[in-house]
C-alpha cells in the first residue's frame, strides 16, 4: 500500500482503503477502481492524499513521480517487497490474456506456461481464502473473461480444499477451472466483444465453447482426463438442464460439480457486456434459492460455510456503502444476520430487509 496525492491518481488505481469525508460512512469504498467519474468526485470533496495498492487494475505497477524518483535514488539498496494476493492475481489475469490471445490465433496450449500462472493463485487462495471474495471488484468489461479463468480456478481450488480433496486432485480442479472456458478462443470476436444481449443464434455459438475447450485440451498428455472431462461438462446441471449435453447428476464428474458452482458465482457477480454485477452475498442467496436443484448441495454449502465464516464484531459493508458489525446470526439465514450501522447505532434485521445485502467482509 502507498499513500499518493489526489492529484498523482489515475484511471486503474485501486484503493486499498476506505475514503471518508465529513460522513461516517466512505464516499468512495475500499477495493474500488478509480475511473473518470470517481476521481471527480475525490476532488469535488477537496480530499487530498488517499492510500492506493501498488499495482494498477491492468497489473502494472503504478508509479507516481515520486516513487519513480525514489526507486532511482535507492535502486541498489531498497529491499524487495512482498507482493500481495491482489498483486499476483493481477499480473496471473494479465498473463492469462496473452495466453488466450495466443490461442485465438492459432498456438497450441502451453500447459506449463498455464500451470506457473494457475498454481501460486491456488496456493494464495488456500492459504487466505477471504481475499476470493473481493475480486469481483477487479473485473472489467473488457477483461472479464480473462478475471473469470483466474477467478474461478482460485475459488474451484478452494472449494475443493474444503469439501477435504487431496492437495493434488484440487490443484488439478483449479487448472480445470481456468481452462474451462479456453475454448471462447474459437467463437468470434464480433460475439465476444458484443455489447448488449446475444441473439439466440449467437447464444448457441457460445454454448459451443465446452465442446471447443474439450478438443484445444484432449491431445495434451500433461492433462489428466478427469480434468479434460470437467471442462466439458463444467455447464452441464445437476437437473439436466445445462449444456451442451443436457445430461442429469449420475453423468457428472466430482471436479465439474464444483467448477460449475464457481463459475456462475463469478459469472454473477462480474460486470459483464449484457449483465451488471451483483452483490457476492446476492449471488450467494440465488445459488440457494432461485437455482437450487442445479448443483450440487454439497458443494453449494461448502461456498456458504465459506462466505458465512463470521461472528459476532464482524465488519460488513452492505449494498448501500453502510458500514457496521454483526451482532447476530440466525444459523438457518447465515447470509443474512443482524447488522449495527456504525453511523448511527440502528441494528439491521436483514431477514426482513430483502432489497439489502452484505457487499463484503472487511
Amino acid at each position: 500500500m502507498m499513500k499518493v496525492q489526489t492529484s498523482q491518481l489515475i484511471e486503474g488505481c485501486i484503493l486499498s482503503a476506505d475514503v471518508f469525508s465529513l460522513t461516517n460512512f466512505p464516499i468512495v469504498a475500499q477495493k474500488t477502481v478509480l475511473s473518470t467519474n470517481t476521481l471527480e468526485i475525490l476532488n469535488a470533496f477537496l480530499i487530498k492524499e488517499v492510500t492506493v495498492e501498488p499495482t494498477l487494475v491492468t497489473g502494472e505497477p503504478f508509479k507516481p513521480v515520486w516513487v519513480e524518483e525514489e526507486e532511482e535514488l535507492n535502486k541498489e539498496t531498497k529491499a524487495t517487497v512482498p507482493q500481495s494476493f491482489t498483486e499476483k492475481y493481477l499480473k496471473a489475469v494479465q498473463g492469462y490474456k496473452k495466453l488466450f490471445k495466443s490461442w485465438q490465433s492459432g498456438m497450441a496450449i502451453d500447459m506449463p506456461a498455464v500451470r506457473a500462472l494457475v498454481v501460486p493463485i491456488i496456493e494464495g487462495a488456500i492459504a487466505n481464502p477471504r481475499e476470493l471474495f473481493t475480486l469481483h471488484h477487479y473485473s472489467t468489461i473488457e477483461d472479464y473473461m480473462y478475471h473469470h479463468a483466474i477467478s474461478v480456478a482460485a475459488m474451484s481450488a478452494v472449494l475443493a480444499n474444503a469439501l477435504n480433496f487431496a492437495k493434488g486432485d484440487y490443484i488439478q480442479i483449479g487448472i480445470a477451472g481456468a481452462m474451462s472456458d479456453c475454448g471462447m478462443a474459437k467463437i468470434p470476436n464480433r460475439i465476444i466483444n458484443k455489447k448488449g444481449p446475444l441473439t439466440k443464434e449467437e447464444f448457441e455459438e457460445v454454448k459451443k465453447h465446452p465442446v471447443y475447450s474439450y478438443i484445444l485440451l484432449k491431445d495434451i498428455k500433461l492433462l489428466k482426463e478427469d480434468v479434460k472431462k470437467a471442462v466439458y461438462q463444467h455447464h452441464e446441471r445437476i437437473d439436466g438442464s445445462g449444456y451442451p449435453n443436457g445430461v442429469k447428476s449420475d453423468y457428472l464428474h466430482p471436479y465439474e460439480r464444483i467448477i460449475s458452482v464457481a463459475d456462475v458465482y463469478h459469472a454473477m457477480t462480474s460486470e459483464r457486456n449484457y449483465r451488471s454485477k451483483q452483490s457476492p452475498f446476492k449471488v450467494l442467496e440465488s445459488i440457494l434459492q432461485d437455482q437450487f436443484g442445479k448443483f450440487d448441495v454439497k458443494v453449494v454449502q461448502a461456498l456458504t460455510k465459506i462466505m458465512t465464516n463470521f461472528s459476532s464484531g464482524t465488519k460488513v459493508r452492505l449494498s448501500n456503502n453502510k458500514i457496521g458489525e454483526i451482532v447476530f446470526i440466525e444459523q438457518k439465514y447465515p447470509t443474512r444476520p443482524m447488522v449495527r450501522l456504525d453511523e448511527s447505532g440502528e441494528i439491521i434485521q436483514l431477514v426482513n430487509q430483502r432489497g439489502l445485502f452484505i457487499e463484503e467482509i472487511l
